[in-house]
């Protein structure tokens, strides 16, 4: 499951294509049947991040009957919920997000009851420093106030 990262008029970010590109690498390495990639549309945007994800992929080999996009979500509590709507009931799930996020996202999948791990594609040269912030203190406030799914 790839968790969305913004596009741009129809391409993705750098952020999303990190994580596109780490789930590429996954699948050829083999043993993946299904990948998912989640992420809904700003207003008045053509694309979402969910068939733009499916279009690099496929674009880049991957089989389309692989191919899923969640396109309604735009919180990752959306993307994992979405998602887990169109697998089969206790699947379990790697999701694919950056070494930031993946603390957060991997929590948010268990508190939901997602049997899950996470395979984390590196962050930017420079990545922003109020996002690896925001996720820390996300985090902690999961710890400290509990997860509301």
């Amino acid at each position: 499951m790839v968790l969305g990262a913004a596009q741009y008029a129809g391409r993705p970010s750098p952020a999303f294509e990190r994580r596109l590109g780490h789930a590429l690498r996954l699948y050829r390495a083999g043993g993946i049947d299904r990948i998912v990639v989640t992420g809904g549309r700003r207003p008045g945007d053509p694309y979402s991040e969910g068939e733009v994800g499916v279009h690099f992929l496929a674009h880049h080999g991957v089989s389309a009957r692989v191919l899923l996009a969640e396109t309604r979500s735009r919180t990752t509590i959306e993307n994992l919920r979405n998602a887990r709507a169109s697998l089969p009931p206790r699947t379990a799930v790697t999701l694919v997000t950056d070494e930031a996020h993946a603390p957060r996202a991997l929590a948010l999948a268990r508190a939901l009851g997602l049997e899950a791990n996470a395979s984390a594609s590196p962050l930017g040269a420079r990545p922003d420093p109020r996002y690896l912030l925001r996720e820390k203190l996300a985090l902690v406030a999961y710890a400290l106030i509990g997860i509301r799914t």
